[in-house]
């Protein structure tokens, strides 16, 4: 299934059915009297955040969506059929902002959360309400009011407990292959992942999700290379899992600018747990891998991990570690 993450669609809520001005003819009966009914109510645009989706790809062919107009009112005082509302299902993390794509509505991270995004049109009222003493035979009936409409934004931001990041090629989409039973495309080249992948891993009885996020260099906060498209999708992320080819000479210049770009896109970013895991170490000889380690521990005062994915080295290790950070 293709990923999207951003769509622009057209929500109309259905019309209220309008009040019927009808009178009673009745056989032998000569001033019968307004039968006439009231219309129904018209249905209503609903989102709904689904477990089962990860993509917005239901928006992409079809943007306009209408929900049911209410029935009109009829005599013998029978009320019009209130229209069916019209519910839109959406993945968990779908933000819903105005036309502007700036203002939030509402932020949908709940399994079956839901809004009423557009509301129906109320019922209009037949003849029969507006009988008195004074007025026998009222002509007089309401239209049914207009349904809301407007454009909004959908927005997804990836859910996951670890969001797996780094430089191009670093390795990301095999570690979360290897870890999960995700099938993310993997290949010898920048860039592989355009898309987050998504997948769940689990020890001990206890379950955690993993997002590749697609590599990030230095200027993405501004569009170069895959740009921020996907920096918002770490957002969601509990721990951040930064994962360093040990075979790269620039290392820790590497790491600076990802940390320099995620500073640049949200101070946030920053404050959330970071576990830096060094990958490739069947790469380079043992002393080397002692040597990059040491020096970059010096200028970063951080916990340093080492594996290595290709020969399945350590992974168990990660694995542990990751599940009882989140379960901390």
């Amino acid at each position: 299934m293709k990923f999207l993450d951003q769509a622009k669609i057209y929500v109309k809520a259905g019309n209220g059915g309008s009040g019927s001005a009808s009178f009673r003819r009745e056989k032998f009966v000569e001033f019968g009297g307004p039968d006439g009914g009231d219309g129904g109510d018209g249905g209503s645009v609903v989102l709904l955040a689904e477990e089962n989706l990860n993509t917005l790809i239901d928006f992409r062919f079809q943007q306009h969506f209408k929900a049911e107009k209410g029935g009109n009112g009829m005599g013998k005082k029978k009320t019009g059929k209130n229209g069916n509302n019209l519910i839109l299902k959406v993945p968990i993390g779908t933000q819903v902002f105005e036309e502007d794509n700036n203002t939030l509505i509402e932020d949908l991270k709940l399994v079956k959360q839901k809004i009423i995004i557009a509301r129906g049109g109320k019922k209009g009222l037949g003849n029969v309400r507006f009988k008195s003493s004074t007025n026998r035979a009222p002509r007089k009936k309401t239209s049914g009011s207009i349904g809301e409409s407007f454009c909004i934004w959908l927005q997804l931001k990836v859910i996951a407990d670890i969001g797996i990041i780094g430089m191009p090629n670093a390795g990301k989409s095999s570690l979360l292959s290897v870890l999960t039973k995700a099938r993310p495309k993997i290949a010898n080249y920048p860039f592989t992942t355009i898309n987050p992948n998504l997948g769940v891993t689990s020890y001990s009885d206890k379950e955690i999700t993993l997002a590749d996020i697609p590599g990030i260099i230095e200027g993405a906060h501004e569009g170069v290379g895959l740009g921020d498209k996907f920096l918002r999708h770490i957002e969601r992320c509990k721990i951040l899992v930064h994962l360093i080819d040990i075979s790269n000479d620039d290392a820790l210049e590497n790491y600076l600018k990802i940390r320099k770009e995620l500073s640049k896109y949200s101070k946030n970013l920053l404050k959330k747990k970071e576990i830096i895991v060094f990958n490739k170490i069947d790469l380079v000889a043992e002393n080397v891998v002692k040597e990059r380690i040491y020096m970059f521990k010096k200028k970063i005062k951080k916990n340093i991990y080492k594996i290595s994915v290709l020969k399945n080295k350590d992974l168990i290790n990660i694995k542990k570690l990751l599940i009882s950070c989140v379960y901390k």
